[in-house]
């Protein structure tokens, strides 16, 4: 090409290279619109998932409320009559304890109540020992039913619950209680299995996941944690089932977010407390120490609770129900020849405390 021909067609050339800069410059609006847009949608989407998990949590303690207030029109009088009559060795009172929180679906409420009667005199600090031991495997009963699958009783229960509450009889209102409180239970539980993939899909929350799988003593902190804020270790040990369900969380992610929900459960004992005499803030106290060392005691065994508890049965839910009454019931059982020696050492390391 000539010099004259090269600068007759610069002009061209020049064309051409701004038309290409616009086309670049269109391009890169439209692709900042879209991912604007884009990202409003992501957020959007991000919001309402959260949103709906607020109200599935929400809705579970409603229902754990409901059930709870009918169970205690049925039954708190005369529970704490026979906490009262049949606590006086620490084996009668795990088993009473053990079954007055199954009934009631509340350890928290039995430990309240055994610091109520501590604080009475009407119950020795020692004696109420074997109390909390039951409580904690009572409360594995509501998990195993949660595991279950039983929303086909969903629509029955919500039926028989508002017919139930419309009649006079403080029998039937009680009942009603029960039936829709276990109803909004179990359409929270479906829910939150609903959410699990939603949720895990959104790439900061899925990387939080992983890194709870991987770090136990992470799983046992937002145990910890999650059930001090919501007050309820069972709500915390379903959301961790509604994950599982769709294998977001592993077995053993679960069961270290199990652990650490038994840890948080003991701020409500510890919160009661607060105000009462001596043997009641013990009776916190030694609520708080049985489950600090039995999350310390299963943290190496934390494996082997996830490879026996698969082998009974292939339900990720069911694992972790398993799980928590494995646990539950071996912390009890080791620590129930050593109550007296726990008893003095909870009294020596709290004595200037209270």
């Amino acid at each position: 090409m000539s010099g004259n021909s090269f600068v007759n067609s610069l002009p061209l050339y020049n064309k051409h290279f701004e038309h290409s800069i616009t086309i670049l410059f269109d391009f890169q609006s439209c692709l900042f619109k879209f991912v604007h847009r884009l990202n409003r949608e992501v957020i959007t989407v991000i919001k309402e998932l959260f949103s709906l998990l607020a109200v599935f949590i929400a809705l579970f303690l409603f229902g754990m409320v409901v059930m709870k207030a009918g169970l205690f029109q049925l039954g708190q009088a005369s529970f704490q009559k026979i906490l009262y009559r049949l606590t006086n060795s620490a084996w009668k009172g795990m088993i009473v304890g053990a079954i007055a929180t199954a009934i009631l679906q509340s350890s928290s409420a039995i430990i309240i109540m055994t610091v109520g009667l501590v604080a009475t005199g009407l119950l020795t600090f020692r004696h109420s020992i074997g109390i909390i031991l039951g409580a904690n495997i009572g409360t594995t009963m509501t998990t195993e039913l949660l595991a279950l699958d039983l929303s086909m009783f969903i629509v029955p229960l919500l039926l028989i619950g508002l017919l139930s509450l419309l009649l006079p009889s403080t029998r039937a209102y009680s009942i009603g209680c029960l039936s829709f409180g276990l109803a909004c239970i179990f359409i929270a539980m479906d829910g939150l299995e609903t959410l699990a993939y939603p949720l895990a899909s959104i790439p900061s929350i899925h990387s939080f996941f992983d890194l709870t799988n991987e770090h136990e003593l992470l799983g046992i902190g937002i145990g910890t944690v999650l059930t001090a804020i919501i007050q309820s270790s069972t709500a915390t040990t379903a959301i961790a089932m509604g994950f599982m369900s769709d294998n977001v969380l592993t077995l053993q992610a679960g069961i270290a977010i199990m652990l650490g929900a038994n840890i948080g459960t003991c701020v409500t004992a510890y919160l009661a407390s607060i105000g009462s005499g001596r043997s009641a803030k013990l009776v916190a106290y030694a609520n708080i120490w049985l489950n600090v060392f039995g999350v310390l005691i299963f943290i190496p065994l934390i494996g082997w609770l996830s490879s026996f508890a698969s082998s009974l049965t292939s339900s990720p839910m069911m694992q972790l129900a398993h799980a928590s009454l494995i646990f539950n019931v071996l912390c009890s059982i080791i620590m129930l020849p050593l109550v007296t020696y726990f008893a003095k050492f909870v009294e020596w390391l709290h004595v200037k405390e209270v």
